[in-house]
């Protein structure tokens, strides 16, 4: 049994423009100073660089293609419906369950998707994919009543999409500190070994707030009371971590994030472009601007194939035999898909600007496919504009995002330092860090004799 504590600290979305460049606004003041006395890493994510499936890809050592995780939600070949991933989905064992099955006693906060909570030796507090706080979102199932008593129902997300900032940074900061006071308590009153603890609050605050904190956003504005609104969430997260130091003298103090973030540029309508192409067809022009793509406004007949929107986009053929109303001949489709690619890399931007386009199939990414994956997953202009898949506006090339007010992109790389207090590990920078490579820097920190 190793013989000294580990705290992981994630801080989701967290780039290292903003912790190792110094880009904070002041926000970060003793975890820099952390992080200085660290081994320091730049992480690369993995693809696609998203909450779900990124920390599960952290905290297993599995790509999305093992896991068959390739975001929040997922369709089954034949319907065109969705469904949401959930822990239940997560068939490998994670750094916690590893750590319990040998004894080692574990903290779970937040980390996405562990909702519904599963059994640890230990605590868990499932993530912000959890349905409310009148679900059952703890384990033991008694520590909901608990934290409850002292700080009232849970507070898991917030609507940060949203032009009404002022009740965003509101909500915002009530969330944050929810989650820092609880965590507290549960750091200082239970027993634990391994803590892992992922604060969403960070990544909300990107969303929201990045054009008035990143100078280089193209819509960048300096706002009295918004500019400070990130760094204000940093301190938060700085100076409770700053005030649990004193207890913390002992532990190895990870601070992580699952991918970075980056200013959005506008969004692309990308099965708008697919019509133009000649590659879907509908029933008839969408009535209004914005209108979501639903299974009986397409003409199946004369639809080869049709995709969906997010931080990436993911392109579904239309293939015979798999799909309802397939046209795309078995023989035909790895021909089709290969020459689709093409297609989907040879976009360009609104003033006929090349953009860096990645267009790829699945089983050239991963070792192992499982689960429900797309025929393509493409990424647009290194991540700088992102894909959206409603259809009926004016022009393909959109300023905002179709889902709401939305300020950042995800990008490929975010941060990963060790922070060992005995100095055994080293500090300085130690290169690029792939994500899945991180489960086993975490064993070897928790498991091995020190």
């Amino acid at each position: 049994m190793a013989n000294r504590r580990l705290l992981v600290l994630g801080l989701d979305s967290l780039p290292p423009y903003v912790l190792y460049q110094g880009h904070d606004g002041g926000g970060f003041r003793y975890i820099r100073g952390l992080v200085s006395d660290s081994r320091r890493y730049i992480l690369r994510s993995c693809k696609p660089p998203i909450t779900v499936p990124a920390w599960m890809v952290m905290f297993t050592g599995k790509t999305p293609g093992e896991l068959g995780i390739y975001g929040f939600r997922h369709r089954k070949p034949g319907m065109f419906d969705a469904y949401i991933v959930n822990s239940r989905y997560i068939r490998y064992p994670t750094i916690w369950e590893e750590a319990s099955r040998r004894g080692l006693r574990v903290g779970v906060f937040g980390v996405p998707p562990t909702y519904p909570p599963k059994p640890v030796n230990g605590f868990m507090v499932t993530d912000f994919t959890t349905p409310g706080p009148e679900k059952r979102y703890t384990w033991p199932p008694w520590l909901k009543r608990e934290i409850e008593e002292r700080f009232g129902p849970m507070i898991f997300d917030i609507l940060y999409r949203s032009s009404e900032k002022d009740r965003v940074m509101r909500d915002l900061l009530k969330m944050v500190d929810k989650h820092l006071r609880v965590m507290e308590y549960l750091l200082t009153r239970k027993p634990w070994d391994l803590v892992v603890y992922v604060e969403i609050g960070i990544d909300r605050a990107h969303h929201a707030f990045w054009r008035y904190f990143d100078e280089r956003h193209p819509r960048y504005e300096h706002h009295e009371v918004y500019s400070g609104v990130i760094p204000k969430v940093y301190s938060m997260v700085d100076e409770w971590l700053e005030k649990l130091s004193k207890t913390l003298r002992d532990t190895v103090i990870v601070i992580a994030s699952d991918h970075g973030v980056k200013p959005m540029h506008g969004a692309f309508a990308i099965n708008q472009w697919l019509e133009e192409e000649g590659l879907l067809r509908l029933k008839e022009k969408p009535k209004k601007p914005g209108t979501d793509l639903r299974e009986d406004m397409i003409d199946w007949e004369h639809t080869a194939a049709w995709a969906w929107g997010g931080y990436y986009s993911r392109v579904f053929v239309n293939l015979k035999g798999r799909e309802p109303h397939g046209i795309v001949e078995a023989e035909e489709y790895e021909d089709f898909v290969k020459e689709l690619a093409e297609r989907l890399r040879g976009i360009r931007g609104p003033s006929g600007e090349e953009w860096r386009n990645i267009a790829e199939r699945p089983v050239d990414v991963y070792p192992e496919v499982n689960g429900d994956p797309p025929d393509l997953m493409l990424y647009l202009d290194d991540l700088n504009w992102r894909p959206a898949g409603t259809v009926g506006w004016p022009d393909k090339y959109l300023p905002e995002n179709d889902r709401g007010p939305d300020d950042a992109m995800h990008d490929w790389y975010g941060v990963f330092s060790v922070y060992d207090p005995e100095g055994t590990i080293g500090r300085g920078d130690a290169g690029v860090i792939g994500i899945e490579e991180v489960y086993s820097v975490l064993s070897s920190l928790l498991f091995e004799k020190k």
